[in-house]
């Protein structure tokens, strides 16, 4: 008799964290997700797919930190879980890479739909909100444009009428000098900041 047919083995959809966690990309857990994970991914994964001036890259922590820092520029007191949310705005990213753009528009919602489901678990372990107020949201999401225009301008390429077009040019912040830092560095820095903020989180 012929053997019954085996069902196709699903194709893994976990990654192995150096923490040991099994994150589960299509259905994420809070409890899988480990800020030193998230610091060490993003401290490697490089802005603008590496196409930036020096001997380092740019990375998305160090993005992240500077994103958070414009954030508090903008909004001087503004409470610190807020910019605890400013601080891990890209950390799905960790797990995804940084995809430019125009590539994320290519993929459309299925794409945003995953990156979604990554931040919501991100936030409930950190104790924030699973999806953030709209005017949070707005706020790093300027803070943003006002990174993308530094980093385009000082170390992408990007001449500053062309950046002012594609990001907006940054208004009410004085000029903050980049200086892309070593995978180590850039993971330290984030991790520091994270600990600073998220004890003023608690602390409230």
């Amino acid at each position: 008799m012929p053997s019954p047919k085996q069902k196709p083995t699903s194709p893994r959809a976990w990654q192995r964290m150096l923490s040991g966690r099994r994150l589960d990309l299509l259905d994420p857990s809070p409890l899988d997700v480990e800020i030193e994970d998230i610091a060490h991914g993003l401290a490697r994964v490089a802005r603008w797919n590496g196409q930036t001036t020096g001997d380092e890259a740019f990375s998305v922590a160090e993005h992240s930190v500077l994103v958070e820092e414009i954030c508090g520029k903008f909004r001087p007191g503004w409470p610190a879980r807020w910019r605890l949310a400013a601080l891990l705005h890209d950390a799905p990213e960790y797990v995804i890479g940084d995809m430019i753009s125009p590539f994320k528009a290519a993929l459309g919602y299925d794409y945003k739909s995953f990156e979604h489901r990554l931040e919501k678990a991100i936030h409930l372990r950190f104790g924030l909100p699973a999806d953030l107020p709209k005017n949070v949201e707005a706020l790093i999401k300027r803070a943003d444009h006002a990174s993308a225009f530094l980093e385009a301008t000082q170390l992408a390429g990007f001449a500053d009428q062309e950046a002012a077009s594609l990001f907006g040019r940054p208004k009410g912040l004085v000029p903050i000098k980049l200086k892309p830092l070593p995978p180590a560095v850039a993971q330290a820095r984030f991790l520091k900041r994270f600990t600073i903020l998220l004890k003023e989180k608690d602390a409230k």
